[in-house]
């Protein structure tokens, strides 16, 4: 994450990534925080663009957020809400991410999902730490419409405080998507993200082969059941 301030755009552009539904605000409850946000190249980001006004500062965010990883910039995901308590990221139904039915891919919307699990233990965490995804699964229970989805991860103080005083550790991200378009009760998919984290010197030690330990690796556990998606019920 290494010059992320340097991914600002130098100009605003009346285009964004995407066009976020008329329901732009959380559909889960921000829960109530009295912590400062730690000092990290996501904080600043944040701190730079506090004071534009909303939908500017949504498009930077997610222009800036998109060339850190470019993969996930590929995809169009919108960043609505990134503050350390609550990120809530959407993508639109376009062609490139549908599937054969027409409405958003299953491992598109997987993506959202780790990506607003990603960037709030990313905005949590101590600079001289690194995070990776260690398993996930995905659980589709109705067929999704074919309109907006809406990925928000959320954290209390007292898992941000977890995670601030564990230098090396993991847990499961709480998520949850919402089928903006549908007017059902009942929830379409049901996510499960463990992320874990460590210090970089550590990283950089096993990569170097300078411990006996077992190399780290990222060992993502893909559990999909698609089903729901292609049947109608």
């Amino acid at each position: 994450m290494s010059g992320l301030l340097k991914k600002l755009p130098s100009k605003l552009t009346n285009k964004l990534p995407a066009k976020t539904s008329d329901s732009t605000r959380s559909p889960v409850e921000k829960p109530n925080s009295t912590l400062k946000p730690i000092s990290n190249q996501f904080t600043k980001l944040l701190s730079v663009t506090k004071y534009l006004p909303a939908s500017a500062r949504s498009s930077i965010l997610s222009k800036a957020f998109g060339k850190v990883v470019p993969y996930v910039g590929t995809t169009g995901v919108y960043y609505e809400t990134v503050e350390p308590n609550q990120v809530v990221v959407s993508l639109n139904n376009t062609k490139a991410v549908q599937n054969h039915i027409g409405s958003i891919h299953a491992v598109a919307i997987t993506l959202l999902a780790e990506t607003a699990t990603g960037f709030i233990l990313g905005l949590n965490l101590p600079s001289d730490r690194v995070l990776l995804i260690k398993s996930y699964s995905v659980n589709f229970y109705r067929p999704i419409k074919k309109g907006q989805i809406a990925a928000v991860a959320s954290l209390s103080d007292e898992q941000r405080l977890d995670i601030l005083n564990t230098p090396k550790g993991e847990m499961v991200i709480p998520c949850v998507i919402h089928d903006r378009e549908s007017d059902s009760d009942r929830d379409p998919i049901v996510v499960k993200m463990t992320w874990a984290w460590i210090p970089k010197s550590e990283l950089e030690a096993r990569r170097q082969g300078n411990t006996s330990e077992k190399p780290l690796e990222a060992d993502t556990e893909s559990k999909t059941e698609v089903e729901a998606e292609q049947n109608d019920q």
